[in-house]
C-alpha cells in the first residue's frame, strides 16, 4: 500500500518560522511533523510514501532521500497550490495500488492510522464540539453515506480529519472541478468514492493541526510527554535530570545544571552551567543555553544562542537566534486575559493564559532587552540595549 503524504504549502499561519524551513520540516519532539507522519503510515503498513512538495521542497528531499526506515520514497511537485485533489493529482504517476492520503503537517496516533490502512476504503474522522465549522460525515450501519461541509445542522460531530484511504481506482477521480473557493478538493473525489465503495469511517483519537505558533508548543507538550527519557550525550555529575528527558548523543549538559522533564536536548546542543530548563522544553540541536539562563516551555531550534543571564518562557525561538545578556520574555498579561498573537495580519487569541513570543530566524536581541507577551520579531530583526519591545517588529 502506498501513502501520499502532503507537503507543498507554504504554512503562512505560521511565519515568520516557515520564511526559511518548511512547516512540515518544524521540529516537534525532536523530528520534523513530517516524520512523525512517515513514521504513522509505515507502522501502519505502508510499503512505499510518496512525498507532495512544493514550497522549499529540497528541504523535504535531503531529509527523506531514498527510502525511509526501509521503505522506497519518490516525490512529486505541485507547481501551485490549488487544493489537495489538485496535490494528490500531481502523484497520480506514482500512485499503481490502493493509496493512503496523510497532510505533512498533521500529528496522528500510529494505532488509529494502522486501523484505518487495515479497513479500508475509509476516512479518518475526529469527534468535534462544534461540527458545524467542519466537514461533517453522515453515517449508516457503520458506513459513511455523505459529507457535508460545514453546516448548519450537523448529522453527527464527526469531523473529516482530511485522512483518507483510497482504492486504487480513485486514481481517475482526482480531475475533480474547481470548488467556489477556488480548490480542487479531496473531499469531491470522497463523494465519488462512496459512491462505488463502501467507506469506513475511522475515529482518531489524535489529531492535531499544527498550524499556528503556539500549536507548535502544544505539539511539543503532547509529544514530549510521551518520550522516554534516555541519556546518551555528556551530563556533568553535578546536574541534575528529573522526569522524563532525552539527551542525545553529542550533547552536553555542564554542572549545577537542572532539567525538568519532559525535555529533549538535541545532539551539538550545550547546556549550561547552572542553566534551569523546564517545562515541555525542545533544544532542537547546535543550541547554546548559558550561564544562569532559564528555559520555560519553549522550542528552541537549531543554531539559536541564549548566552546568560536570560529567561525565555512559553515561547519559540527560530534558527540561528542571538538573545543579548539579560535579555527577558513576558509571557503573562496583567489583567490575565489570553495571550494575543498576530497571524496573517490579524490579532488572533492563542487560547493560551501564558505565551511568550515567537522570534524568526536569525533574529537577534541586545543586552538586557525585554520583550512582552505575543510579541513577534520577524527574521533578521535586531533590538537595541535596554529597550523594552512592545509590538511586533
Amino acid at each position: 500500500m502506498q501513502t501520499v503524504i502532503l507537503a507543498a504549502g507554504q504554512g503562512t499561519r505560521l511565519r515568520p518560522l516557515s520564511e526559511s524551513v518548511p512547516k512540515p520540516m518544524l521540529p516537534v519532539a525532536g523530528r520534523p511533523i513530517a516524520a512523525h507522519v512517515a513514521d504513522a503510515a509505515v507502522a501502519g503498513g505502508s510499503d512505499e510514501l510518496v512525498f507532495v512538495t512544493g514550497y522549499m521542497a529540497d528541504v523535504v528531499e535531503s531529509y527523506f532521500g531514498e527510502t525511509y526506515r526501509g521503505v522506497p520514497v519518490s516525490y512529486a511537485t505541485q507547481e501551485e497550490q490549488l487544493g489537495t485533489a489538485h496535490a494528490v493529482r500531481a502523484a497520480r504517476e506514482h500512485i499503481t495500488e490502493e493509496f493512503a492520503v496523510l497532510n505533512g503537517d498533521n500529528l496522528y496516533d500510529p494505532e488509529s492510522i494502522a486501523e484505518l490502512f487495515a479497513d479500508g476504503p475509509g476516512i479518518g474522522v475526529f469527534e468535534v464540539e462544534n461540527p458545524s465549522n467542519y466537514g461533517v460525515l453522515s453515517t449508516d450501519a457503520g458506513r459513511v453515506t455523505d459529507i457535508i461541509e460545514k453546516p448548519d445542522e450537523p448529522p453527527t460531530n464527526l469531523a473529516n480529519a482530511g485522512v483518507y484511504l483510497f482504492p486504487a481506482e480513485a486514481r481517475e477521480f482526482l480531475d475533480v472541478p474547481m470548488s467556489e473557493r477556488g480548490e480542487h478538493e479531496l473531499t469531491d473525489v470522497l463523494a465519488r468514492v462512496i459512491e462505488d465503495y463502501d467507506v469506513t469511517p475511522v475515529e482518531l483519537q489524535r489529531w492535531m493541526d499544527v498550524g499556528r505558533p503556539w500549536e507548535l508548543l502544544e505539539a511539543n507538550e503532547l509529544l514530549l510527554g510521551e518520550e522516554a527519557g534516555r541519556i546518551d550525550g555528556d551530563v556533568d555529575p553535578d546536574a541534575t535530570i528529573d522526569g522524563n528527558v532525552v539527551v542525545e548523543e553529542g550533547a552536553t549538559v555542564e554542572s549545577g545544571v537542572t532539567i525538568e522533564g519532559p525535555a529533549y536536548i538535541g545532539s551539538g546542543c550545550s547546556v549550561g552551567p547552572n542553566a534551569y530548563i523546564r517545562g515541555a522544553t525542545l533544544l532542537e540541536g547546535a543550541v547554546h543555553i548559558g550561564q544562569a539562563v532559564e528555559i520555560k516551555n519553549s522550542v528552541i531550534m537549531r543554531g539559536t544562542n541564549v548566552p546568560h543571564l536570560s529567561y525565555v518562557g512559553d515561547s519559540v525561538l527560530g534558527r540561528d537566534v542571538n538573545l543579548g545578556a539579560g535579555t527577558n520574555v513576558a509571557n503573562l498579561r496583567h489583567d490575565g486575559e489570553d495571550v494575543k498573537l498576530t497571524v496573517k495580519g490579524e490579532r488572533v487569541s492563542t487560547g493560551r493564559r501564558k505565551f511568550g513570543v515567537v522570534v524568526g530566524h536569525g533574529a537577534k536581541t541586545a543586552i538586557n532587552t525585554s520583550l512582552a507577551p505575543g510579541v513577534t520579531l520577524s527574521g533578521d530583526a535586531t533590538t537595541t540595549p535596554g529597550e523594552a519591545v512592545l509590538r511586533d517588529r
